[in-house]
């Protein structure tokens, strides 16, 4: 029998709520808007590193495209916090579509006029296209290195859609609102101890909603998939409708990260969709624990801070420091930082249970 507390669920749990709980206190002790924004972010980064946990650490689908998802959801964010700007009657067209020589209201940009409609627009449209596109993909039965490949041509294809576009999507300037983002009559600050919260609640919802996921008899079957997918199509499961699912969801994680994004910086830009942010989405889980939602969380909030602060010291070798640390993960720790807690877990939980023997 494991008695390896690492697998234990009750302290499993207990430690999700107690991070969680430690995490929604950060702003009695930090209450500098600009520290507490970037520690929002770190937040929203920690969302997409659980959407790569999700579909390749649990599901065995390295997708390198989760960025097509946070930037459609982010663009449609954009979208609708400009148009809370805009006046129907005096002021009905974007400045940028203006410098562009657009001279009405793109018929696609209609439907942001209502901020319900945008918000759905925002989750609904990224989560379609991830429904559509895994369905295509693994009816097919694309799997390994050719996933990865598929997502991230497609990914490739977004942004130079969104950076060529420019009348509609003001190209590489990228879309600004000049307001917060308003909903039920309330401004969200996002310099505020507001907008930390709200990230985080949605990190705390998505983060135990897929683990709660994972425990059932679904996340149970999408695991036995990852280790051995033509057993599992041989014992008579719909390999291709289980993967489809996983990865749409994936798709929905990913997407409110984006529209929390433009959410606390009020900016969106086809860097959204740049390749290398994707791929950093997979660094940050691969060094938490691919396996580990919570591992994914600790990877991205660890590695974006300490670019935050030792990124400028180092400069341009702050990328080769994370490539040789991603490297050594790949090679000595597999399961990241949180398989190093299970395996110093694991010889504590070894020693207690020959101590226990003893007795």
């Amino acid at each position: 029998m494991n008695g390896n507390l690492y697998h234990n669920r009750k302290a499993q749990w207990a430690v999700y709520i107690t991070v969680f709980a430690l995490l929604a206190l950060l702003p009695t002790y930090y209450d500098n808007p600009f520290t507490l924004n970037q520690f929002a972010r770190y937040i929203v980064f920690s969302i997409t590193a659980v959407s790569v946990s999700l579909v390749w650490g649990y599901g065995g689908i390295l997708s390198l495209g989760q960025g097509i998802a946070f930037g459609m959801g982010a663009y449609a964010m954009g979208a609708t916090m400009q148009m809370q700007y805009q006046d129907p009657e005096s002021d009905p067209i974007p400045t940028f579509m203006l410098t562009n020589e657009l001279e009405t209201l793109p018929l696609v940009w209609e439907p942001f006029w209502s901020t319900p409609i945008g918000l759905a627009l925002a989750i609904g449209l990224p989560t379609f296209f991830f429904l559509v596109f895994g369905w295509m993909m693994f009816q097919a039965r694309v799997a390994g290195v050719f996933v990865a490949i598929m997502t991230l041509a497609m990914l490739a294809a977004w942004y130079s859609v969104v950076y060529d576009m420019q009348p509609f999507t003001a190209g590489f300037n990228g879309i600004s609102p000049p307001m917060p983002f308003e909903i039920f009559g309330t401004q969200i600050d996002p310099y505020s101890a507001t907008s930390y919260w709200i990230c985080l609640a949605f990190l705390t919802v998505l983060t135990l909603g897929t683990k709660l996921l994972l425990h059932t008899k679904f996340g149970l079957i999408v695991q036995a998939m990852r280790d051995d997918p033509e057993r599992a199509r041989f014992l008579g499961y719909n390999v291709a409708y289980y993967q489809t699912v996983l990865f749409t969801l994936s798709g929905f994680i990913a997407a409110w990260a984006g529209i929390l994004w433009v959410m606390i910086v009020q900016f969106v830009s086809p860097t959204s969709m740049e390749i290398m942010l994707s791929i950093s989405f997979v660094i940050w889980a691969a060094v938490g624990g691919r396996t580990s939602l919570l591992g994914a969380i600790m990877g991205a909030f660890l590695i974006n801070l300490g670019q935050s602060y030792a990124g400028d010291a180092f400069q341009a070798y702050w990328l080769i420091i994370i490539g040789i640390v991603f490297i050594a993960i790949v090679l000595f720790l597999p399961k990241g930082l949180a398989g190093l807690f299970e395996i110093i877990l694991g010889k504590l939980s070894g020693q207690n249970s020959k101590a226990n023997q003893g007795a």
